[in-house]
């Protein structure tokens, strides 16, 4: 039995499923989880010492590589001051100004502990700005585990075959309405029906928890029009795209600007950390300036703003940052595409920048219910086949794969192709 096989023995006795969270879960691939000893550039390694490249990266936020030096040495230095306060740092005004300059549609924010969180607080600001109760979100599009957004949420729910979720009250959702991603109609038909109960929308611009969906030409622009002709907010999620698709994130790739955007880990470097921010007048709704009331004892933790300063200055001040990750992503998307039509196998593959996903269907897949057409049986063949020869991929369809600066070309894409087409070769 191996290091990994004899943790996951004891951790389901301990942990539900043996995991703390479900989208690390493995029983849906019929594998064992790989326990994670430690993890260096593009790669990770397990409790065992076998070595993967790494196509996770914590969930998106290691778009640096993981251990940057740059970003360790900041972690350690903070660490030697102390490792939380609870009280206002320096950092906290650093990070929120730093944020404020590269996000243009953010001219105040407020630092949490998580996307959820920051999700939780931006939907609690836009009803307490509007005075209105519903709010619309995408089928497949998940914004955390808060109550009122378990509604088919995507990502984990989606693999493990949860509609939404055991222990949701019926009144935590009866306001939350449902539209289908990339179908304005399905927004203007609530929209009329709720004409003035409707407080915002919410939306990743990019799905990225039902696999990757791209918004189709429009789509985005169209929200920002519905929002404005009824008075109600845009809010972008962009806990996956915040940082990754541009410097200024979606919205400075799609030239869209919403009223309050959410960001995660990547402002942590992948510690926990998450933020929550938007148009002036909204932001100074929270307490303690106004009557929206949230908090968090470990908001703005000094290590974590030391670690996502020295990132999201890494990305703001290395010249070509995002033109070289998304043209070596771009070959390397590409080049996926080329292996799997050669080899006959029904595939959709989406991509945007360094975000990407292959879904075993020979739909194409542009909302929730066709990522749902994907064969997760497929796709459990192709990942046991990948992780056995060394390459780490989520363990679900139904999530993104990131690329960071730490993937080479020549190295880690390379071999993962090679991988990929000792994978059809067998199996098509």
């Amino acid at each position: 039995m191996s290091r990994s096989e004899e943790l996951f023995k004891e951790a389901v006795t301990l942990m539900p499923g043996g995991v703390n969270s479900p989208v690390r879960a493995f029983g849906n691939v019929g594998e064992n989880p790989r326990f994670i000893a430690g993890a260096d550039g593009a790669y990770m390694t397990d409790a065992d010492g076998n070595t993967y490249i790494d196509y996770v990266g914590s969930w998106g936020p290691m778009i640096l590589g993981h251990n940057h030096p740059d970003v360790l040495n900041s972690v350690i230095e903070a660490a030697k001051k102390g490792l939380s306060y609870g009280a206002a740092t320096e950092n906290e005004v650093e990070m929120a100004r730093l944020i404020c300059e590269i996000v243009p549609s953010i001219e105040m924010v407020r630092m949490v502990n998580s996307g959820t969180e920051a999700v939780m607080s931006a939907l609690r600001a836009a009803r307490g700005f509007t005075r209105r109760n519903k709010i619309i979100k995408f089928m497949g599009c998940y914004h955390g585990h808060t109550d009122a957004m378990l509604v088919k949420a995507g990502s984990g729910v989606m693999t493990a075959g949860i509609p939404d979720s055991a222990g949701v009250p019926q009144g935590c959702t009866q306001d939350t309405l449902s539209a289908a991603y990339n179908d304005l109609e399905s927004v203007k038909e609530l929209f009329e029906r709720y004409p003035e109960e409707i407080a915002a929308v919410i939306v990743e611009p990019v799905g990225a928890n039902m696999g990757v969906v791209l918004p189709e030409e429009g789509f985005l622009a169209g929200l920002r029009a519905l929002c404005d002709e009824y008075k109600s907010l845009l809010i972008f999620d962009e806990v996956i795209t915040g940082f990754r698709l541009s410097l200024s994130g979606a919205q400075g790739y799609f030239g869209i600007r919403p009223d309050l955007t959410t960001f995660g880990k990547i402002i942590g470097a992948g510690m926990p950390v998450g933020a929550y921010g938007g148009r002036k007048e909204i932001m100074e709704m929270v307490a303690p300036s106004g009557s929206v009331y949230q908090a968090g004892t470990l908001s703005g933790n000094p290590v974590a703003m030391a670690a996502g300063l020295t990132q999201l200055r890494i990305l703001r001040d290395t010249p070509g940052f995002y033109e070289d990750l998304n043209k070596k992503s771009d070959w390397f998307f590409k080049e996926m595409e080329k292996l799997l039509s050669e080899a006959g196998a029904a595939h959709c593959l989406n991509h945007i920048g360094s975000l990407g996903c292959v879904f075993f269907t020979d739909r194409k897949v542009k909302d929730y219910a066709g990522a749902k057409t994907s064969d997760t049986k497929a796709y459990g063949r192709y990942f046991k086949h990948m992780i056995n020869n060394g390459v780490y991929l989520a363990p679900s369809q139904f999530e993104a794969m990131f690329l960071s600066a730490a993937h080479r070309k020549e190295v880690e894409l390379e071999r993962t192709l090679e991988v990929m087409k000792d994978y059809l070769a067998k199996n098509y």
